[in-house]
């Protein structure tokens, strides 16, 4: 029987232990990490830095696929090769953020509700005559007092199921990205709470709108602490609680689990992810992966410092941490790797 192209990307996306590269960073977020390392955020500067990460030779051993901005989609190498097609030469499927942000969400408070339905459906008619094969949308749910709310819940589980069904219809897979943000001092139980509660949500409205989940892949943030919570989880709680709520809240049709690092270290999101491949190994409907932002580009980003010579350290710094998660998709990372890199 022949599979639906739709699914086979979305298998594509999560398989032999690879991963997503998240490069999707809106232009005033990169001006941010820039200024961590003094180098303007110029078109050209942000041209640079993407065609160092996209052109590491080996990445396609580790990634699966990367997730582009507007502007980058648009970008060249410098040798000329569309951004686009330089990862397709590298086996690596391209794919793009189509969300425009999280804005307040009315007579609620503090909370956020993700736009950029307007005019989706031509934008992604245009994003696949680009060369995307897939998208994401990134909805934000904050852990408080009276929050989150039902009609943040809501809103956001609503407005993903709509941008997965546009999506669908237009070719490309869906990343749907709930995101349980780890700000606040709450413990992890809350954390596993409210990450049951949006899981539910999310599926029902998918449901709801049609979606197929065959044809998706989605992106969650893991069960952990509050950034600022006294005691914190440790790295098999974190793994157990989080793999719990999934078999929990995620239908075994769903193509894979890509997780989100939400602004854990580098090497901490790695623990975790090889915590629960190498805990629940052989127990689950989906493979558990990456598609870390930060946790994968931050020691090349240090290395790069906005300059030529540098390039070839940067890369290395990249491919290294996309390995140790490849690995970690397998269970088989170990500590022992982190410190034999440092050591060489």
């Amino acid at each position: 029987m022949s599979i639906h192209p739709l699914e086979a990307t979305a298998r594509a996306m999560v398989a032999g232990s690879k991963g997503i590269l998240a490069a999707d960073e809106s232009t005033g977020t990169i001006e941010k990490r820039f200024a961590s390392i003094k180098v303007e955020s110029t078109e050209e500067n942000r041209r640079a830095y993407r065609d160092m990460l996209f052109s590491a030779k080996g990445l396609g051993q580790y990634i699966s696929g990367v997730i582009l901005y507007d502007e980058t989609i648009r970008q060249k190498a410098a040798d000329g090769t569309p951004f686009v097609d330089l990862l397709g030469k590298a086996g690596i499927i391209p794919g793009i953020k189509v969300d425009t942000g999280a804005k307040n969400l009315a007579l609620c408070p503090g909370e956020k509700v993700t736009e950029g339905l307007d005019n989706l459906a031509k934008r992604c008619a245009e994003y696949v005559k680009l060369g995307a094969k897939f998208a994401k949308w990134r909805a934000v749910i904050e852990i408080g007092a009276d929050m989150p709310s039902s009609t943040c819940i809501a809103a956001n589980a609503h407005a993903l199921a709509r941008y997965a069904a546009i999506c669908q219809e237009a070719g490309l897979v869906p990343i749907v990205e709930p995101e349980v943000l780890m700000d606040g001092n709450h413990i992890i139980h809350r954390c596993e709470e409210v990450t049951e509660w949006t899981l539910n949500a999310v599926y029902e409205a998918l449901y709801m709108h049609r979606v197929i989940l065959e044809h998706s892949v989605l992106k969650p943030s893991m069960v952990i602490s509050g950034k600022d919570c006294p005691e914190q989880a440790g790295v098999e709680e974190v793994a157990e609680r989080t793999v719990r709520v999934l078999k929990r809240c995620v239908p075994a049709a769903v193509a894979g689990i890509v997780f989100l690092s939400g602004g854990q270290s580098d090497e901490v999101a790695t623990e975790h992810l090889n915590a629960m491949n190498k805990l629940f190994k052989g127990q689950l409907p989906w493979p558990l992966s990456f598609s870390y932002g930060r946790a994968l580009q931050q020691p090349a980003l240090k290395g790069w410092k906005g300059s030529s010579a540098n390039v070839a350290a940067a890369q290395a710094a990249l491919l290294h941490r996309a390995k140790m998660n490849s690995l970690a998709c397998s269970g088989s990372y170990t500590q022992d790797l982190e410190r034999q890199a440092r050591a060489a």
